[in-house]
């Protein structure tokens, strides 16, 4: 398995996460942190923190998105550019294409 397909797992991933986390979230205050306990005193870990929590996950698994599709393009630009060096290498031997040599040959009337 190459390291681009590493990447490409990891930032699948990482986009599912993050949309669910967002999914979760509610713009008008609501969303998971409402399902904890109602609104009324008995919150399970309050409602300021669920949506800080919510809020710096968002941020955090944003990052990572960004951090890897940059390091993935990384790894595409460094994998040309060891084949295209593979391919102007002086020291091999030239390679011959011995497919045109075992054509059938063509009747020329």
């Amino acid at each position: 398995m190459s390291t681009f397909s590493i990447f490409l797992i990891l930032i699948v991933i990482v986009a599912f996460l993050l949309i669910v986390v967002i999914m979760v979230q509610n713009p008008k205050g609501g969303g998971l942190s409402s399902s904890f306990g109602g609104g009324g005193s008995q919150q399970v870990g309050g409602v300021k923190q669920t949506s800080d929590f919510l809020d710096k996950s968002t941020w955090a698994l944003a990052t990572l998105l960004l951090i890897l599709i940059l390091l993935s393009n990384v790894t595409i630009i460094n994998n040309r550019t060891m084949q295209d060096s593979k391919l102007l290498d002086e020291n091999q031997a030239p390679v011959e294409n011995t497919q045109t040599n075992n054509l059938p040959p063509v009747d020329q009337e």
